[in-house]
């Protein structure tokens, strides 16, 4: 069986805030945007009651970023539920070795934080409403 591959390590703040993240209560749309620095992934921003189109002005589209979006998801049966994802954004023409690292390095932190909805995006205005809850209707 293949063994995922660590390219970079995952910085031990982030480690704590990904924690408190996968347990807030709030019930907004929130952020944590993570880059890699030289060999480690660092948090980049985070994010406290953003919609999705501010996200996008805020998340550079050149750059490879990781996304962990905790979304306040209604229902068509009246329910509310608050998916937490995690988004590798990975835009065309991004430097071959920024790349590498983020590829390497996206399996390593998807597993370490625990997330289950995790989606690839390659154009970071893509990052909308219709796009998110289509990909999270998969999950019912």
């Amino acid at each position: 069986m293949a063994q995922a591959i660590q390219v970079c390590e995952i910085d031990e703040e982030l480690k704590a805030q990904l924690k408190k993240f996968r347990f807030r209560k709030d019930k907004n749309i929130s952020a944590i945007v993570c880059k890699i620095k030289e060999t480690t992934v660092i948090i980049d921003e985070q994010y406290e009651d953003i919609s999705l189109e501010d996200l996008q002005e805020e998340v550079p589209s050149t750059q490879a970023r990781f996304i962990f979006l905790s979304y306040c998801l209604n229902h068509s049966d009246g329910r509310i539920s608050y998916p937490l994802c995690f988004i590798y954004l990975h835009p065309r023409g991004t430097k071959p070795e920024q790349g590498m690292k983020y590829s390497g390095t996206k399996l390593h932190l998807q597993k370490e934080s625990g997330v289950t909805k995790c989606f690839d995006l390659t154009n970071v205005e893509d990052l909308t409403k219709e796009w998110l809850e289509g990909k999270l209707s998969f999950f019912g």
